[in-house]
């Protein structure tokens, strides 16, 4: 028998999100599907929703944060100060080490903004509440992994967020977090350009030469394996034929386009740089077949095993500390 002590189960908290969406469903699905998983599973949110989808949730399991009933496919902003509570209890128990790791059912951008959140969605939520730092969306599938330079905003307002500092800044949260929490050794980053064709020598914009290969520069002079700028039309079938570890694209739909392409239904959504591990899935709420029994919990049961490995590499990085 060896003497070595056991180690423990990993806490993985489940959000329900927006319960008359289909978060009730998958986190339902998520449970039956983990239950012979090694790991420990607390459910916050609105537990009476994810019990009439099916999903048995003992007392010692959940905490419960409903503002509203609801039926599936019905949103009421009265249920969002439930949803943004549930987010919020999940990440504090994380910060305070009651958790190992958060795994969250989606929300509705819309939702919460009708009841007066300002929040963009949830990665702007756990900036805030791990204290203002920088928070960088990173999602995985398939062997892709794709990060974002800029996140929830109107296009036409991409040009004026990116920063060379901006851009450095992502690249180092990218980098440190494949090598603790992904325990990739000297990862391999290629950036995307902004332009078609990367700006074409400055035939289609200059951002290129202007921001993205000065802050290329910077973090190189850091020691970060950052290439580029590509141009991103076939900068992805490079990242899935291996040639990379990531890709740091520079808005949403550039990156998440192929990302979701490649991997729909596999691909976990990552949030990189905050002092917890967050993982959630590939997909919105899709209130129109919510409740209906279509809705596919495979990006849930991803995220919460995602979640579990990137709690036990970032223990085992700080045990070499």
């Amino acid at each position: 028998m060896s003497d070595r002590p056991r180690t423990p189960r990993p806490r993985v908290g489940l959000t329900v999100g927006d319960p008359a969406g289909i978060g009730p469903e998958v986190v339902s699905a998520a449970l039956r599907a983990l239950a012979a998983d090694d790991v420990e599973l607390r459910v916050y949110g609105d537990l009476e929703a994810v019990a009439r989808a099916g999903g048995a949730v003992a007392p010692a399991q959940g905490q419960s944060f409903a503002s509203a009933r609801v039926e599936p496919g019905r949103p009421d902003p009265a249920a969002a100060a439930g949803i943004v509570e549930a987010v919020r209890a999940a990440a504090r128990d994380c910060l305070v080490g009651e958790l190992d790791a958060m795994a969250t059912a989606p929300l509705s951008k819309e939702v919460i903004a009708a009841a007066g959140f300002h929040y963009p969605g949830h990665t702007e939520l756990l900036e805030e509440i791990a204290g203002g730092r920088r928070a960088v969306m990173l999602l995985v599938g398939r062997g892709l992994r794709v990060a974002l330079a800029t996140i929830h905003c109107a296009l036409r307002e991409v040009p004026a967020r990116l920063t060379r500092d901006g851009i450095a800044s992502a690249l180092e949260i990218l980098d440190a977090d494949l090598e603790t929490r992904f325990r990739i050794r000297d990862p391999r980053i290629a950036v995307c350009g902004l332009n078609p064709h990367a700006g074409e020598g400055g035939r289609f914009g200059d951002e290129e030469a202007r921001i993205i290969a000065p802050a290329l520069a910077d973090a190189r002079a850091r020691g970060i394996d950052a290439r580029g700028p590509f141009s991103a039309d076939s900068l992805f079938h490079r990242a899935v034929a291996g040639e990379f570890d990531a890709v740091l694209a520079m808005y949403h739909d550039q990156g998440l386009g192929p990302l979701k392409t490649h991997a729909f239904g596999q691909a976990v959504n990552v949030t990189l740089g905050l002092p917890l591990v967050r993982t959630s899935v590939d997909h919105g709420t899709a209130f129109d077949i919510a409740g209906q029994g279509k809705a596919d919990a495979g990006s849930m049961v991803e995220a919460v095993r995602l979640a579990v490995e990137l709690a036990r590499n970032a223990r085992a990085a700080r045990g070499r500390e």
